[in-house]
């Protein structure tokens, strides 16, 4: 990251060396996420395993992930605004903690009754990992850096499930899948000491040079808002844009992470030992689509391009690249699996630039609240198509239905984010 560090200062001339403590913050950021995404995908790889073990059908599956998206919903509420109050130090190290004694709590469930609940309790406690992260990367990145660094975080998904479908088949093949929920809440307690030890605002930190502190906020001309009532966002059309890209976009990913791995179960036959390199295949272009997509707006923006231009030019881009898995239920095993990883990945690429809008709009008092109020819109949309798909897999067993939903998607949202938001701008409060 020294090549990002080093940047000539506009108003000397001069280049100087910044520093890049703010890529540190971006790292830990990183980690919660993976470990958070290790959890998640978790269930999906062990969804065949678990269901001749406890005895649910689809149509309980479909419910056991809506219990968890239901709270997640919940949760952002409560999670972007309890941030905003709170400060991201702290607020993250209770989502954490919260989020890992709920990880260690499916360890110990015996049906799906019990797996429900360890499944709510488990979105409450994540449900504050974006609105925290997001508002993280606005406290310490300046504008031109933020996809670029929401890129490299949100990545985290891509890792967590490549990491998932190494380790969890093993940990379960070895000691039971209960071992699986037991190791992954340690990782979170591990994660809040480094958070606690580490984590301050860039102005406070006594590790962070100034000429770091005036970079970051070298593009921030805003003056920061006190206390912004909910009502006072959702008058905006930019909260409404924002919220309407997460309600029709976020249950394509919640159906990759939950269903991805029963499909290639009950498509093309692989089991538990056989999932792993179809699942890290899609996730490592997943990966490549996250951080590639925040760098290229990034990039656009470094070279004169809008803020407007350069964030939507990326997520047309990354709409166009879904349309594709309409097809995916109708073709061979690899086939499915490169469209597939190249819809992932353009999720990822589209996700980073439509978290780095809310920074973009907002000011940073205001980012984990509008966060939350969008990622409760998407957790909402994402239960509601749980349910739903178990249902139409229970009575069709097709997932045609799912993949054409998943690829049309992308495109409407940004329709009618462009009829919201012509031009994305900060917003006067």
């Amino acid at each position: 990251m020294d090549s990002e560090s080093s940047s000539s200062n506009p108003n000397t001339g001069a280049n100087k060396k910044i520093g890049s403590y703010r890529w540190s913050v971006c790292a830990l950021l990183f980690f919660a996420t993976t470990i958070i995404y290790v959890d998640r995908q978790a269930l999906g790889i062990l969804a065949p395993v678990l269901q001749k073990d406890i005895g649910w059908n689809e149509i309980q599956y479909g419910y056991i992930v809506a219990a968890f998206t239901a709270a997640y919903a919940i949760g952002l509420l409560i999670a972007g605004r309890l941030i905003d109050r709170v400060g991201t130090k702290i607020g993250y190290l209770v989502s954490i903690f919260v989020w890992s004694v709920a990880a260690m709590g499916h360890a110990l469930a015996t049906s799906v009754f019990g797996f429900a609940v360890a499944r709510f309790s488990l979105g409450l406690g994540e449900s504050a990992n974006f609105p925290a992260a997001i508002k993280a990367i606005a406290e310490w990145f300046p504008k031109k850096e933020r996809a670029y660094a929401t890129g490299w975080f949100n990545s985290g998904p891509n890792i967590g499930a490549i990491l998932a479908s190494l380790v969890v088949p093993w940990i379960t093949l070895t000691w039971g899948w209960q071992a699986v929920f037991i190791f992954i809440g340690f990782l979170g307690l591990i994660w809040m000491f480094f958070w606690w030890w580490i984590y301050e605002l860039p102005e406070n930190h006594k590790k962070v040079s100034r000429e770091e502190i005036e970079y970051i906020h070298s593009d921030q001309g805003q003056v920061e808002a006190g206390k912004i009532p909910w009502l006072q966002l959702l008058k905006f059309r930019q909260t409404w844009s924002f919220v309407v890209g997460k309600f029709l976009t976020d249950p394509v990913w919640w159906f990759y992470i939950y269903w991805l791995p029963k499909f290639l179960n009950q498509r093309y036959g692989l089991d538990l030992a056989h999932l792993g390199l179809p699942l890290i295949v899609i996730y490592t272009m997943t990966g490549v689509g996250s951080i590639s997509g925040g760098w290229f707006s990034g990039a656009l923006i470094k070279r004169g391009s809008s803020v407007n231009k350069g964030r939507k030019k990326v997520m047309l881009i990354s709409a166009l690249l879904i349309v594709p898995i309409v097809f995916a239920s109708m073709v061979p095993e690899w086939w499915a699996v490169l469209l597939i990883g190249i819809a992932a990945a353009a999720h990822q690429s589209w996700s980073a630039n439509l978290f780095t809008t809310v920074s973009d709009m907002f000011p940073k008092k205001a980012v984990g609240s509008v966060v939350g109020l969008g990622g409760m819109a998407g957790a909402i949309s994402g239960s509601l198509i749980a349910a739903a798909a178990g249902f139409i897999l229970q009575f069709t067993g097709s997932y045609l239905s799912l993949f054409i939903m998943a690829g049309s998607a992308y495109l409407l949202a940004l329709f009618i984010i462009n009829l919201l938001v012509p031009e994305i701008a900060e917003v006067e409060i």
